[in-house]
């Protein structure tokens, strides 16, 4: 009886406040958890850096202990630091690559959405064509052709993760241009550039923050995986995937912790951003407001 009389209950499409506020709350401290670790990590790393190439060959692959939690590799350098030095730079250049990335797909989407019928196939063809060849060999080819390093491996990354939001942002400008509130202001007068700063600017925003927070990660592993086959940074400069390459030729001595924590360290990293991501989707995307 009792469950035939919630099956009679119309849907409930609102949560109650009192239910939402501790969602939102719990979601606002998991985004800045996992922001102020992720700064923690880079500041750490950037400390670091020095220490990580100090090498000690009386110390040399020592397996992990508490003077060396993450154990020290073939030259003594401690595994620890080169590890938070290696992730700092990960972390900067999937941050820099990200940023571009995604104002060069915002800036491509408005124009599409907003310029000319040929603005928009030309916009279509491009993102067509960029999608169409795998990331990884446009990666290693811009890369290799910019003379790898920092810089090179930025721009590659930047230049090749922008798509899958371009054509996101584009749908959410047209669908922004085509409803009522905007032909209601325009019809009271107001101008485009006013539209497009009060209306389709926090139309699209959520979407574009998601987006960019959610670019960090791709960046991250792409930018270790090029690095391990040897087309990013130098070898000199400590990356994950430098460590991780190195590691390769040691693991069949048995030095196991050579690849392990800092490849656990990685997939830690790249799970914060997911973490930090998703916090923010359900505060500013309109889809999640009422969890």
């Amino acid at each position: 009886m009792t469950d035939a009389v919630f099956a009679n209950q119309p849907p409930v499409l609102s949560a109650p406040r009192r239910l939402r506020l501790p969602n939102r709350r719990r979601a606002f401290a998991l985004a800045l958890g996992g922001a102020l670790l992720l700064a923690a990590v880079v500041v750490a790393g950037l400390m670091a850096g020095p220490a990580a190439q100090a090498t000690d060959f009386a110390a040399k692959s020592l397996p992990p202990s508490l003077s060396h939690p993450f154990g020290t590799d073939w030259m003594g350098r401690d595994m620890l630091l080169r590890t938070l030095a290696g992730l700092s730079t990960s972390v900067l250049v999937g941050l820099m690559a990200a940023v571009a990335s995604s104002l060069i797909a915002l800036a491509l989407a408005a124009a599409a959405a907003l310029g000319p019928r040929w603005a928009d196939h030309a916009v279509s063809w491009l993102i067509d064509l960029m999608m169409g060849i795998p990331h990884i060999v446009l990666l290693i080819l811009i890369s290799y052709a910019l003379g790898k390093g920092f810089w090179g491996v930025t721009i590659g990354v930047a230049l090749t993760h922008w798509p899958s939001l371009a054509r996101i942002l584009r749908a959410e400008i047209l669908q922004c241009a085509s409803s009522d509130f905007v032909a209601a202001a325009a019809r009271l007068g107001a101008g485009r550039l006013a539209i497009s700063a009060r209306h389709m600017v926090p139309y699209v925003l959520p979407q574009f923050v998601v987006g960019l927070v959610l670019l960090f990660p791709h960046a991250i592993l792409h930018e270790a995986a090029i690095t391990f086959l040897g087309f990013g940074l130098p070898p000199e400069m400590p990356a994950i995937g430098i460590i991780l390459s190195e590691a390769m030729g040691y693991l069949s001595a048995g030095l196991w912790w050579l690849a392990v924590f800092p490849g656990l360290a990685l997939v830690v990293c790249v799970m914060l951003f997911d973490v930090v991501g998703t916090s923010l989707r359900k505060l500013v995307d309109p889809a999640y407001a009422q969890e």
